[in-house]
């Protein structure tokens, strides 16, 4: 990667986008800002500078994302899941077909969207149930890993649960924080960053306060429905970026 000014720019914005998402819905939107990057380096390299700073920025946002906002019997269903996907997408990050991935996660999150907006959108609190947890954790773990795209399935069993916005954003602020630490490490190993790599890194911790704090100023504003209305907005935006990289990946 060549250290220019519009590499560090660019890098810049996008974490500051990044960080602006954790603080406003808590987490799970972070390949919102991995298009960014892959401007100015390649998506793997990208991935690996991101890495560690999602520890960085997960940190301080449980600033603000304290335990009284963890939903703490959907985290017990959710995180061993989660741990065993990173593991799992780790070991086939070398072989899985990572187009094939992204366009399969790509039309699920698109058809999930698509029920939501057809039918009445009210927030229905809706049972809980562990295979759907278990399903939800592992997918996001191994989507997470190889992409850091774990948001939809996270999202695809939290909405319907009806939990508050500050529930919703907590419990995903802490999901993301276990995820995040646990695959920093083997997407290290895996990329390995050179000089200007961690260079970037340290200038682009600099984003992450101002990012953080504007986007849960950003939550307070907003009302319970506005949250959902945006979060399933934003899963369109995710599903969408994920369908474009599988298929032009096959049309290269």
């Amino acid at each position: 990667m060549n250290l220019t000014a519009t590499t560090i720019l660019i890098a810049f914005a996008g974490v500051f986008l990044i960080c602006f998402m954790k603080g406003a819905f808590g987490g799970g939107f972070s390949i919102v800002g991995i298009p960014l990057l892959s401007v100015v380096m390649d998506p793997v390299t990208a991935g690996g500078l991101l890495a560690p700073l999602f520890i960085a920025m997960d940190l301080f946002a449980l600033r603000y994302w304290k335990p009284s906002t963890w939903s703490k019997p959907d985290l017990v269903l959710l995180l061993p899941g989660l741990l065993i996907g990173i593991a799992l997408g780790y070991l086939l990050f070398r072989v899985l077909d990572h187009r094939a991935v992204a366009i399969v996660m790509a039309l699920v999150t698109l058809v999930f969207v698509g029920l939501w907006f057809s039918s009445d959108p009210k927030v229905v609190i809706a049972p809980r149930s562990r295979p759907k947890a278990v399903a939800a954790g592992l997918a996001s773990g191994v989507t997470t890993m190889v992409a850091h795209s774990g948001g939809p399935p996270l999202a695809m069993y939290l909405l319907p649960l009806g939990l508050s916005k500050e529930v919703y954003a907590g419990t995903t602020s802490l999901f993301f924080t276990v995820g995040n630490a646990t695959k920093a490490l083997p997407w290290l190993l895996l990329v390995r960053p050179s000089g200007n790599e961690w260079i970037v890194m340290a200038i682009c911790l600099l984003a992450i306060p101002a990012g953080v704090w504007l986007g849960w100023r950003l939550h307070g504003r907003l009302d319970q429905q506005q949250i959902f209305r945006a979060c399933y907005g934003l899963l369109v935006v995710t599903a969408f970026k994920l369908l474009w990289d599988g298929v032009s990946g096959y049309l290269a």
